[in-house]
């Protein structure tokens, strides 16, 4: 995949800006390795702490982050729409990452908005124990401008009104993710 001259890569194999020197958009969650178990304590089963995320190699010229997180085996309404989990946008260009346990609210304290499937919060990973393990993928983008939406009262109508804003605006994605069912 390919945007204009973008050629080099970031973490999960997505287009970084800047051309082929340019470093790839780095994202680390800190509670858990990319790829394995997401801990209790961030999801259903525990106290839903959103976890501590940090980012590297900022591509030039960006003015916000947006993260969004989302259950992969979920199809809502019988459609290709995912499970939302989370999405935090016009975190600022300057920032390197989130603090564990943002708190409740529509707006953070850094000016960023935030929504889920649950309301203005992060909602933690809860796929039933009676089937496998989901996927819940973090995708962090780095744009180039603002994103001119607020949050509603829908949070998957907030999401489709966000992501078609982004478009054309993206300078680099990172993706991380993490596995998770109940306990027996």
């Amino acid at each position: 995949m390919t945007f204009g001259t973008q050629t080099a890569r970031a973490q999960g194999g997505a287009p970084q800006a800047g051309g082929p020197t340019a470093k790839p958009l780095i994202m680390t969650v800190t509670a858990f390795a990319d790829g394995s178990d997401i801990p209790a304590k961030y999801t259903q089963a525990g106290d839903q702490t959103s976890p501590a995320i940090t980012w590297t190699n900022t591509p030039a010229g960006t003015v916000t982050f947006l993260l969004h997180m989302h259950d992969m085996e979920v199809s809502r309404n019988r459609s290709s729409d995912d499970q939302l989990h989370w999405l935090v946008w016009n975190i600022p260009g300057t920032a390197t990452g989130l603090q564990e346990g943002i708190p409740m609210g529509a707006q953070l304290q850094n000016g960023a908005y935030q929504i889920s499937a649950s309301g203005q919060m992060y909602r933690g990973p809860g796929a039933p124990a009676n089937g496998p393990r989901h996927h819940y993928t973090f995708e962090l983008f780095a744009l180039d401008t603002k994103v001119d939406v607020q949050p509603g009262s829908d949070g998957f109508e907030t999401r489709t009104n966000v992501m078609k804003a982004i478009q054309e605006h993206i300078l680099g994605k990172a993706v991380y993710m993490g596995l998770f069912h109940r306990p027996q």
